[in-house]
């Protein structure tokens, strides 16, 4: 019985391991059918697998299995497709013009049922190439009639409704392929005769001048804003300049006023020094100075009317600028008019300014020469007494000269003039010392030059007597008698020279003979003696 036992036992774990072993089989041959019937589709395209259904199965972007030797696995590229459509060659339009068109389209196969069993149908298993081959004549031709549509100006102003038609027109036909045009734009449009090119030059010119138009506007518009900012500008720094020059001018009149009081008390403590020294010698001066006063007034007042008729003229002279230039050009004439007012007002208040300034320095010039005039007059009667005080001591001189001279009388005269004549002939003759020799021609000889001497003696005395008021002759002839003071004259009379005799030589007229004189020696004085 043991032994039977064991002998049921061994059989069975015999059969055990037969069905472990089966068992493992059908595990291995369902993962090995598992492994080699998964299938998975990626997103561009689509699994078709058919075989044991009649309906196929369709994988998109997902997982499935496909039984080996029993179903078929097919792909359909289902992603985006660009077809270069081109005419080929030039294409009336509907007015007759020959164009040639390059376009691109955009394309998928549709992944809607009916779609895919069209697109199953007609591309499987087709790549993107051969999609696009098959695709590009019917496009090609649908493009052609929607050029035979629309006029050559349509087609270049809107491109997208061309693109538009032709999609609309070639998608009645891809439906039917399983094909949906997402979008077809045009790339390029030419035209047989270089039409384009016209119209394009057309609508350059018309742009070109709304341009120029739209410049101009622009150029206006900022000559506009410049002249104002101009002007702006302009008022700003004439408002500006004007305040400085009222604070200028306030700063001179206040240094002026200072000047003025500095000037008087100078003028006061050197007129209460000079009061002192010259206290009478304002009443001399002060005649004068009233005409200086007054006349600086009068140079004041004539300047102040210059001033007024320099701003009536500079007043005419703009408005006339003004009137014409405003016929050629108002705002400029306005801002030139302001400006020159501006000028012409600052101009005359200037002017009050320095007349005002003048006015008062004279004023203060006035006080200090009055000052000076009452130290003048007091040096001037001083000086006066002085000179009278002279004058008198002179004229008591004169008085007992005169005196003397009428006790003296006529022989004192005498005396005098016998003192006198030698001194005048000595002084007469004295340049002819310093002459080595004389050379004399013709009738020149020491007769005539002694004439000539002699008269010049005479001439002198003559004219000493004239000077003194006396008849120097009348004097002598009184004293020495009519005859000796007619024939002589005591050398006042004609002078009767002795002449040489002419020479006895015949034919000779002239003295050709050099006279040699020689100076004598020069008197001495009484000091030398």
């Amino acid at each position: 019985m043991v032994g039977d036992y064991f002998k049921e036992k061994k059989g069975e774990n015999k059969m055990d391991k037969y069905m472990i072993i089966g068992i493992a089989a059908v595990v291995i041959f369902l993962l090995i059918i598992i492994f080699t019937s998964y299938v998975k589709a990626p997103p561009n395209k689509a699994y078709i697998i058919t075989g044991l259904k009649k309906k196929p199965k369709i994988l998109i972007g997902k997982a499935g299995l496909k039984l080996p030797f029993l179903e078929r696995k097919d792909e359909l590229l289902i992603e985006q497709l660009s077809i270069d459509i081109k005419t080929g060659d030039f294409v009336p339009t509907a007015d007759f013009i020959g164009v040639n068109i390059d376009a691109v389209a955009k394309v998928q196969i549709r992944t809607d049922e009916d779609g895919i069993k069209l697109a199953m149908k007609n591309f499987l298993n087709m790549n993107s190439t051969q999609i696009n081959a098959q695709l590009v004549d019917s496009l090609q031709g649908n493009m052609r009639e929607i050029i035979g549509t629309i006029t050559l100006k349509e087609l270049c102003n809107d491109r997208k409704s061309f693109g538009d038609q032709v999609q609309e027109k070639a998608q009645v036909d891809m439906n039917n392929l399983g094909i949906q045009i997402i979008s077809c734009n045009i790339q390029h449009v030419e035209d047989k005769n270089d039409l384009i090119t016209a119209l394009g030059q057309d609508n350059m010119a018309t742009i070109q001048k709304t341009a120029s138009i739209a410049k101009a506007n622009a150029e206006r518009d900022v000559a506009i804003a410049q002249a104002e900012a101009a002007k702006e500008a302009n008022d700003a720094k004439v408002a500006a300049d004007t305040e400085i020059a009222i604070k200028q001018n306030d700063l001179a009149i206040k240094k002026s006023e200072l000047q003025v009081v500095q000037d008087s008390k100078k003028a006061e403590a050197d007129a209460a020094y000079r009061i002192q020294e010259q206290a009478q010698r304002k009443s001399i001066e002060v005649a004068n100075t009233e005409a200086d006063i007054a006349k600086q007034e009068k140079e004041i007042e004539l300047k102040m009317k210059e001033a007024q008729v320099r701003e009536q003229a500079l007043d005419a002279e703009i408005k006339k600028a003004a009137d014409a230039e405003r016929y050629r050009q108002q705002q400029m004439a306005d801002v030139a008019l302001y400006k020159r007012q501006k000028e012409a007002e600052a101009r005359k208040y200037e002017l009050a300014q320095q007349a005002e300034a003048k006015k008062i320095q004279a004023e203060a010039d006035m006080i200090a020469m009055q000052r000076e005039a009452e130290g003048i007059r007091a040096k001037g009667e001083a000086e006066a007494d002085a000179i009278r005080a002279r004058a008198e001591a002179e004229a008591i001189g004169i008085d007992k000269k005169a005196e003397a001279m009428q006790k003296y009388g006529e022989a004192a005269i005498i005396e005098m003039l016998c003192k006198m004549y030698p001194l005048v002939a000595e002084a007469i003759a004295k340049p002819l010392a310093n002459i080595d020799s004389i050379t004399m021609y013709g009738e020149g000889n020491t007769a005539k030059m002694t004439e000539d001497i002699t008269k010049s003696f005479k001439q002198t005395i003559d004219g000493i007597g004239d000077s003194l008021g006396i008849n120097l002759a009348a004097v002598i002839g009184s004293f020495a008698g009519t005859k000796l003071a007619g024939n002589t004259n005591f050398g006042l009379g004609q002078v009767q020279p002795n002449t040489a005799p002419a020479a006895d030589t015949a034919g000779e007229k002239m003295s050709e003979a050099p006279i040699k004189i020689v100076p004598s020696e020069p008197s001495k004085s009484d000091d030398e003696e």
